[in-house]
């Protein structure tokens, strides 16, 4: 019952995130402001039902590490789809073609910060992590990786080979994220920090949303699109998926390493 209230809410809020992020995208002032309070507004709503149906702190979303948490976590989002996209090039199938602008940056942070706290909230605060309790933590991974790709299917350039790519490499990195830090704050910061590189810095369709990006380049993807993700975006290259895959691995050696796997029937 917690768990099909909890879902029920942050399903509704991710929903009204994405109307209200979408409709105020269009300006990098609007796009900050209500990235901002949607995000804000969320987090909130996550700390109330926590504290009143778990009757426990919220550990996993303690003010006092909310920026290390974030920073480490988006320096790291940025870094691996950096990696992701010069592979992507290295082997022709993404290339720049001038530049975008500030403000086209800006709004698109903005927007996909209200988008990362809002599934983050939903996939990993609320699922994974009760479904961790009840079966363990690779049954989790198993069920929110493929859950959170299915969610991307509702998105107007998705395929089904975008979304399988997603759950493996996002869904299950994300996951691993908060295996091995047992905070919300990482896995934000990691998906704000992947989503904020692909549309805002290198100019790439997110996850197949089918919105022209307006980030600080302009670029195109072209060839295979098992290099290049064809018009689902760089997410749906084998590349992505072999970032995402090998950060996996190494959170959750860290995590075994300390003891944070949990075995089905232990909490």
């Amino acid at each position: 019952m917690r768990l099909l209230l909890m879902l029920v809410t942050f399903g509704v809020v991710l929903v009204v995130s994405a109307a209200v992020n979408s409709a105020a995208a269009g300006n990098a002032v609007t796009a900050l402001v209500f990235g901002a309070l949607t995000a804000s507004a969320g987090l909130m709503v996550y700390r109330m039902m926590v504290r009143r149906l778990e009757k426990r702190p919220v550990d996993e979303a303690a003010g006092a590490t909310l920026l290390p948490g974030v920073l480490r976590g988006a320096a790291a989002g940025v870094g691996l789809f950096a990696v992701t996209i010069a592979l992507i090039a290295v082997c022709g199938g993404y290339r720049i073609t001038g530049w975008g602008s500030v403000w086209g940056m800006l709004a698109s942070l903005g927007t996909m910060t209200g988008a990362a706290v809002a599934e983050e909230l939903l996939f990993r605060g609320v699922l994974f992590r009760l479904v961790e309790q009840w079966a363990g933590t690779l049954v989790a991974l198993v069920v929110s990786g493929v859950l959170f790709g299915a969610l991307h299917l509702l998105n107007p350039g998705a395929t089904l080979w975008g979304a399988i790519a997603i759950a493996a490499e996002a869904g299950v990195m994300l996951g691993a994220a908060y295996t091995a830090t047992r905070s919300l704050w990482v896995p934000i910061g990691l998906h704000l920090g992947w989503n904020f590189a692909e549309s805002g810095l290198f100019g790439t369709i997110v996850s197949g949303t089918g919105t022209a990006p307006h980030g600080l380049l302009r670029s195109v993807t072209e060839g295979p699109a098992a290099i290049s993700g064809g018009g689902f975006g760089p997410e749906g290259s084998v590349f992505a998926i072999l970032v995402g895959g090998v950060t996996a691995a190494v959170l959750l050696r860290h995590a075994h390493r300390r003891g944070r796997i949990v075995r089905a029937g232990r909490r």
